[in-house]
């Protein structure tokens, strides 16, 4: 059954609101102002699929990627850049509003660069049992087969092609596989997770896909398959041999901005925490001024940092420390000896280690965040403890999706 539907507004998501007398009906790829015909959802009450627009906004262009509006990774390759840089800035100001700070917000900074320098194809049989190698459809269960992916950064050119050699590779498995690829300094570091143990022929046979596409680096759940170099990455002043599967900002821009801001908002601190560190992308760069303790729970990232720190000449004490700050935050007693503290949690954001912070006497606190919900949680902690909330900057390192990167200074 086809209905008709007037867009109003765009969701958290970017899906097209239309608000109706039963409460809003989300529908993906809709745009504000758009009349709609769409069709039910079936299991998705509140979502319908996009049939056909009737009237279109002006505010609609022309997508970038053919595999737009099959494929689940981008939301709004549709939307004119002006319209979308005010709603991902709007993404920040409403998350800040309903945990009741109402504080001025930058213009959004466009981090995109040559584009994202890391992915995760992800390899499925379909249901008529033909592998499929590519990203995970709108909110479905099953794969949308690319060969090509106009966000990667060039340094990912032959990343594609990789995913399938290893795909087919290890197709005969019939086990859904993802292919974590990373654009390093020497070429591709790649990582196979899914697979279960290997044969010998089996990994063979992923050695010669290395050697044929001239990757840096091809592990399985972390373990080397084969290695022609050690997949290093240039992080501020130091070189950095990058653990499997390394978490980094998605864009070497949005990295670069990321930790310029950091930088700058703790440029009179002589002492600063890095916590959730990783492999360093502050605390490198933030060593060339100040001593510093870096934290974190991932012991493969930590041994990365300990060793670009030491190999690298010219930089003021890193004191690295195997911590799970989720669970064991710095105290108020650990905290005092710092100027300055950074924390760049993952998605759920740093609640304990806010609270410890908010009761500190820390004089300068920067956060960082992927998720503007739980950066606002956590900021009305911060704030509620005395700290004035000096800045909010949004940065865009996730082109045409949802997310949104913040940064933010705060002062006691």
């Amino acid at each position: 059954m086809v209905e008709r539907l007037a867009i109003t507004r765009l969701g958290s998501r970017g899906d097209g609101v239309a608000d109706t007398e039963v409460g809003p009906v989300y529908v993906p790829y809709a745009l504000p102002g758009e009349t709609t015909e769409v069709e039910p959802w079936p299991g998705h009450p509140d979502r319908r699929r996009l049939a056909k627009v009737d009237i279109a906004s002006p505010d609609r262009i022309t997508p970038i990627c053919p595999h737009f509006g099959v494929c689940g990774g981008c939301a709004l390759q549709h939307l004119a850049t002006a319209r979308y840089r005010d709603w991902k800035r709007a993404l920040v100001v409403a998350a800040l509003q309903r945990a009741g700070l109402n504080v001025p917000v930058d213009d959004l900074i466009d981090a995109h660069g040559e584009g994202r320098r890391r992915a995760v194809f992800h390899a499925r049989r379909s249901a008529r049992d033909v592998l499929e190698v590519g990203f995970a459809a709108l909110r479905a269960h099953h794969v949308v087969a690319i060969d090509r992916c106009p966000i990667l950064a060039p340094a990912l050119t032959g990343a594609i092609e990789t995913a399938w050699d290893i795909a087919e590779v290890l197709a005969s498995t019939r086990k859904p596989l993802d292919i974590h690829v990373t654009a390093t300094d020497v070429g591709l570091d790649v990582d196979v997770r899914g697979s279960g143990p290997l044969t010998a022929p089996k990994t063979m046979a992923l050695a010669r896909v290395a050697d044929r596409r001239n990757l840096a680096r091809l592990t399985r759940h972390g373990e080397i398959v084969a290695q022609r170099t050690p997949p290093t990455l240039t992080v501020g002043p130091a070189q950095v041999v990058l653990p499997a599967g390394a978490f980094l900002q998605a864009t070497s821009t949005g990295e670069a901005i990321l930790a310029q801001r950091v930088v700058a908002y703790c440029e009179s601190a002589a002492t600063v925490a890095d916590l959730f560190c990783g492999v360093g992308p502050f605390a490198l760069r933030l060593a060339e001024r100040a001593k510093v303790t870096a934290v974190d729970n991932d012991e493969d990232a930590i041994a990365a940092l300990r060793r670009a720190a030491a190999g690298t000449p010219g930089l003021k004490p890193v004191a690295i420390q195997l911590r799970d700050l989720t669970r064991r935050p710095l105290g108020q007693a650990e905290l005092k000896r710092f100027d300055a503290v950074v924390f760049d949690p993952p998605r759920q954001g740093a609640e304990a280690q806010a609270r410890e912070l908010a009761a500190s006497t820390v004089p300068t606190v920067v956060a960082v965040s992927c998720n503007p919900t739980t950066f606002a949680r956590d900021a009305r902690i911060l704030v509620h403890g005395g700290y004035r909330l000096m800045q909010v900057v949004p940065i865009d390192q996730f082109l045409f999706s949802a997310h949104v990167e913040v940064v933010a200074n705060f002062k006691k």
